[in-house]
Protein backbone atom coordinates (compact mmCIF):
# COMPACT_ATOMS: atom_id res chain seq x y z
CA UNK A 1 0.00 0.00 0.00
CA UNK A 2 1.36 3.39 -0.99
CA UNK A 3 0.92 6.48 1.15
CA UNK A 4 -0.64 9.39 -0.76
CA UNK A 5 1.73 12.35 -1.34
CA UNK A 6 -0.35 14.72 0.81
CA UNK A 7 -0.11 12.31 3.76
CA UNK A 8 3.65 11.95 3.22
CA UNK A 9 4.03 15.74 3.27
CA UNK A 10 1.94 15.93 6.46
CA UNK A 11 4.04 13.25 8.16
CA UNK A 12 7.26 14.99 7.11
CA UNK A 13 6.01 18.30 8.56
CA UNK A 14 4.93 16.59 11.80
CA UNK A 15 8.36 14.95 12.09
CA UNK A 16 10.09 18.29 11.51
CA UNK A 17 7.83 19.87 14.15
CA UNK A 18 8.69 17.12 16.64
CA UNK A 19 12.41 17.75 16.17
CA UNK A 20 11.92 21.50 16.55
CA UNK A 21 10.00 20.82 19.77
CA UNK A 22 12.94 18.71 20.99
CA UNK A 23 15.29 21.60 20.20
CA UNK A 24 13.17 24.01 22.22
CA UNK A 25 13.02 21.58 25.14
CA UNK A 26 16.85 21.49 25.17
CA UNK A 27 16.91 25.30 25.10
CA UNK A 28 14.41 25.67 27.93
CA UNK A 29 16.01 22.94 30.04
CA UNK A 30 19.38 24.66 29.73
CA UNK A 31 17.81 28.00 30.68
CA UNK A 32 16.19 26.51 33.80
CA UNK A 33 19.26 24.55 34.87
CA UNK A 34 21.45 27.63 34.42
CA UNK A 35 19.08 29.65 36.61
CA UNK A 36 19.31 27.02 39.34
CA UNK A 37 22.94 25.88 39.07
CA UNK A 38 24.92 28.25 36.86
CA UNK A 39 26.16 27.72 33.32
CA UNK A 40 28.95 25.19 33.90
CA UNK A 41 26.92 22.88 36.14
CA UNK A 42 23.89 23.14 33.83
CA UNK A 43 25.99 22.10 30.83
CA UNK A 44 27.55 19.25 32.83
CA UNK A 45 24.15 17.96 34.00
CA UNK A 46 22.61 18.06 30.54
CA UNK A 47 25.68 16.46 28.97
CA UNK A 48 25.55 13.55 31.39
CA UNK A 49 21.82 13.03 30.85
CA UNK A 50 22.12 13.16 27.05
CA UNK A 51 25.13 10.80 27.02
CA UNK A 52 23.18 8.42 29.21
CA UNK A 53 20.24 8.49 26.79
CA UNK A 54 22.63 7.84 23.93
CA UNK A 55 23.91 4.73 25.73
CA UNK A 56 20.33 3.53 26.27
CA UNK A 57 19.51 3.92 22.57
CA UNK A 58 22.76 2.19 21.56
CA UNK A 59 21.82 -0.94 23.49
CA UNK A 60 18.95 -1.60 21.08
CA UNK A 61 20.23 0.08 17.92
CA UNK A 62 23.63 -1.64 17.82
CA UNK A 63 22.67 -4.91 19.56
CA UNK A 64 23.74 -7.07 16.59
CA UNK A 65 26.25 -4.67 15.04
CA UNK A 66 29.98 -5.40 15.27
CA UNK A 67 32.12 -2.68 16.88
CA UNK A 68 33.51 -1.63 13.52
CA UNK A 69 33.30 2.02 12.44
CA UNK A 70 31.70 1.36 9.08
CA UNK A 71 29.17 -1.15 10.42
CA UNK A 72 28.11 1.13 13.27
CA UNK A 73 28.09 4.21 11.05
CA UNK A 74 26.00 2.53 8.36
CA UNK A 75 23.55 1.23 10.97
CA UNK A 76 23.24 4.73 12.43
CA UNK A 77 22.65 6.27 9.01
CA UNK A 78 20.11 3.57 8.11
CA UNK A 79 17.72 4.87 10.79
CA UNK A 80 18.20 8.56 9.99
CA UNK A 81 14.74 10.19 10.04
CA UNK A 82 12.83 10.56 6.78
CA UNK A 83 15.23 8.32 4.91
CA UNK A 84 18.18 10.60 5.73
CA UNK A 85 16.53 13.72 4.31
CA UNK A 86 16.22 15.32 7.74
CA UNK A 87 19.98 15.07 8.33
CA UNK A 88 21.62 15.16 4.88
CA UNK A 89 25.22 14.08 5.12
CA UNK A 90 28.26 12.73 3.39
CA UNK A 91 30.24 9.79 4.72
CA UNK A 92 33.71 8.49 4.01
CA UNK A 93 35.37 5.30 5.19
CA UNK A 94 39.02 4.39 5.70
CA UNK A 95 40.61 1.24 7.09
CA UNK A 96 39.89 2.03 10.76
CA UNK A 97 37.50 4.96 10.69
CA UNK A 98 34.32 6.47 9.31
CA UNK A 99 33.73 10.20 9.00
CA UNK A 100 30.22 11.60 8.75
CA UNK A 101 29.68 15.26 7.92
CA UNK A 102 26.12 16.35 8.58
CA UNK A 103 25.00 19.26 6.40
CA UNK A 104 21.73 20.15 8.13
CA UNK A 105 20.23 19.64 11.57
CA UNK A 106 16.61 20.47 12.48
CA UNK A 107 17.71 21.21 16.06
CA UNK A 108 20.23 23.82 14.93
CA UNK A 109 17.71 25.22 12.47
CA UNK A 110 15.19 25.73 15.28
CA UNK A 111 17.74 27.46 17.50
CA UNK A 112 18.89 29.72 14.67
CA UNK A 113 15.27 30.56 13.78
CA UNK A 114 14.77 31.64 17.41
CA UNK A 115 17.40 34.35 16.90
CA UNK A 116 19.63 32.96 19.63
CA UNK A 117 23.17 34.32 19.72
CA UNK A 118 25.66 32.13 17.84
CA UNK A 119 27.47 31.24 21.07
CA UNK A 120 24.21 29.92 22.55
CA UNK A 121 23.49 27.87 19.43
CA UNK A 122 27.02 26.44 19.60
CA UNK A 123 26.49 25.47 23.26
CA UNK A 124 23.21 23.75 22.43
CA UNK A 125 24.81 21.95 19.47
CA UNK A 126 27.58 20.74 21.75
CA UNK A 127 24.99 19.46 24.21
CA UNK A 128 23.13 17.64 21.45
CA UNK A 129 26.46 16.04 20.50
CA UNK A 130 26.64 14.50 23.98
CA UNK A 131 23.89 12.10 22.89
CA UNK A 132 26.07 10.98 19.97
CA UNK A 133 29.04 10.51 22.31
CA UNK A 134 27.04 8.14 24.51
CA UNK A 135 25.58 6.37 21.48
CA UNK A 136 28.82 5.64 19.66
CA UNK A 137 31.01 4.95 22.69
CA UNK A 138 28.41 2.43 23.90
CA UNK A 139 28.76 0.76 20.49
CA UNK A 140 32.42 0.11 21.35
CA UNK A 141 33.98 2.83 19.21
CA UNK A 142 36.21 5.79 19.80
CA UNK A 143 34.09 8.84 19.06
CA UNK A 144 35.04 12.42 18.35
CA UNK A 145 33.08 15.24 16.85
CA UNK A 146 33.14 18.88 15.99
CA UNK A 147 29.75 20.38 16.57
CA UNK A 148 28.68 23.57 14.83
CA UNK A 149 30.12 26.91 15.79
CA UNK A 150 30.10 30.16 13.87
CA UNK A 151 33.91 30.11 13.73
CA UNK A 152 33.99 26.62 12.23
CA UNK A 153 31.00 27.16 9.96
CA UNK A 154 30.10 24.35 7.60
CA UNK A 155 26.81 22.58 8.17
CA UNK A 156 26.41 20.78 11.46
CA UNK A 157 28.19 17.93 13.26
CA UNK A 158 31.35 16.43 11.89
CA UNK A 159 31.53 12.95 13.42
CA UNK A 160 34.52 10.61 13.44
CA UNK A 161 34.17 6.96 14.44
CA UNK A 162 37.29 4.88 15.01
CA UNK A 163 38.06 1.41 16.21
CA UNK A 164 38.64 1.64 19.93
CA UNK A 165 42.05 -0.04 19.73
CA UNK A 166 43.26 2.26 16.91
CA UNK A 167 42.91 5.40 19.04
CA UNK A 168 45.89 6.48 21.09
CA UNK A 169 45.12 8.99 23.86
Amino acid sequence: MTTPPDQVATLQRELEDAFQNRAHLYRLMLDELESAYGHDEAVALMSRALERRGREVAAALFKDTPAEPEAVGRRFLSVSPDGGRMYPHEASVSADAMDIRVHRCPLKDAWRASDLPSERVATLCSLAGAFDKGLFEAAGLQFSNQTWSEERGGGCCWIRLERAESHTP
